[in-house]
């Protein structure tokens, strides 16, 4: 298809409003929507803080965008993040800033795709991928889209007893109590590889320095039951949440190296370089890392130390689509692969779909079957195709979706406005 001409007044489209919506069921998110005096808008998306990322938008974003041309992507990225004041020293994380930086970005992107009548995957270089295999990241219903910090894991232990019945979905209780079901579940599904966290709860008990042989135990356990009962059918990738300092971190890697685990993700504290790089050298498996330090900046480090084979930064944390594409790039230059966060929004998951399907090295997708299949569905268009574990990037402009309309007139909408709204 030819792209489409643009008109004498799309040429001089002008930003006019940037409008933050929230819904008080899935409060730990926020969208953010770019509005064009052209009656065009961009959705993006970001998680956790929600009200600082709304006062940040606000006060900060919308006085620098409004009047800009919003196909100035770059140049609008660079402002945002040199220009007003958040010129970060040293490595830069997942702050207030740089969540809504991301927000804004994906919606910039989304916004261009619509201008250009083009997906975004075309306006990264085009398609590489048609599909991707999937992971699914065994958390419940609730996870990430609540108001509410820590992880639901460290409430969930086999020293308590467990619920009468462990409903479908709810694959966080089941990780734990029913790991055999869970794994059993996913497969009849198609699902081929599943994310599991079974020694959190020791780690917070003692703030990562130290393990007892108990502990190991139950958590091997976890391993045994899924082996068990799907042999090597299904890969089985570990995440840690960052929270183990090195000397126990390295007994967990080397009691669990005979499951053969897929990866290893965010083993010891993402800020100790050293410890990361220590634990790299001794790790048979490939290590994933992360979404909680994942900015260029700490990825330039850890690709030239050689600490992690495979980069899951989140597109709603590292800076949106801008700053994803520059790290999978330096990725490849290292012939490293990406394997995007998303245990979080809609939106990110079609962010992350776009932007693999433009890129060589994308490895495997990261998915919550309780969220593709439950709120993803209420609040969107359209959402990702699942077949055979696969899964499928949406088409269209843009991003490919949008918010359902009836989500602007939902009793629990928060909506403001900074400028004016084109709808």
């Amino acid at each position: 298809m030819s792209r489409r001409q643009l008109t004498h007044e799309e040429e001089r489209m002008r930003i006019i409003g940037l409008e933050t919506v929230q819904l008080e069921d899935f409060g730990n998110l926020v969208w953010v929507r770019v509005h064009t005096d052209e009656g065009l808008i961009g959705l993006g998306e970001t998680f956790r803080n929600p009200e600082a990322v709304c006062a940040y938008i606000h006060e900060t974003c919308a006085p620098r965008l409004i009047g800009e041309d919003p196909r100035a992507r770059t140049r609008l990225a660079q402002a945002l993040r040199f220009d007003v004041g958040n010129r970060f020293q040293g490595f830069p994380t997942r702050s207030i800033e740089i969540r809504g930086n991301s927000a804004v970005d994906i919606a910039l992107w989304d916004l261009c795709g619509k201008i250009f009548d083009q997906s975004i995957t075309t306006m990264l270089g085009g398609t590489v991928h048609e599909s991707f295999r999937l992971y699914n990241t065994c958390a419940n219903s609730n996870y990430n889209n609540k108001v509410r910090t820590g992880y639901d894991s460290q409430i969930y232990s086999r020293k308590t007893q467990a619920p009468q019945e462990i409903t479908r979905h709810e694959d966080l209780l089941m990780q734990v109590y029913e790991p055999a079901r869970l794994a059993r579940e996913l497969l009849d599904e198609g699902i081929t590889a599943m994310k599991i966290w079974p020694f959190d709860v020791p780690a917070r008990e003692s703030g990562g320095r130290w393990i007892t042989a108990e502990q190991m135990k139950e958590g091997l356990w976890v391993l045994e039951q899924i082996r068990d009962e799907v042999g090597d059918a299904m890969d089985i990738l570990m995440e840690y949440h960052g929270l183990w300092t090195l000397p126990p971190a390295l007994e967990i890697a080397r009691a669990t190296e005979e499951f053969g685990i897929f990866w290893q993700e965010d083993a010891v504290k993402l800020d100790n370089f050293d410890d990361l790089q220590r634990y790299a050298e001794v790790s048979r498996t490939r290590i994933a890392g992360s979404e909680n330090l994942g900015t260029l900046p700490w990825y330039r480090e850890m690709f030239a130390r050689g600490t992690i084979d495979v980069a899951n930064f989140d597109v709603a944390w590292t800076g949106g689509l801008t700053e994803a594409q520059r790290t999978s790039h330096m990725a490849l230059a290292h012939d490293r692969t990406i394997a995007p966060h998303d245990c979080t929004g809609p939106v990110t998951l079609l962010a992350n779909l776009q932007l693999m399907a433009a890129m060589p090295n994308a490895l495997i997708a990261e998915t919550v079957r309780s969220h593709l299949e439950g709120f993803y569905k209420e609040v969107m268009t359209d959402v990702p195709r699942v077949e055979n574990g696969r899964i499928f990037p949406t088409s269209g402009p843009g991003l490919g979706a949008a918010l359902n309309s009836d989500v602007m007139s939902r009793p629990d909408l928060r909506r403001r406005i900074s400028g004016r709204a084109c709808d």
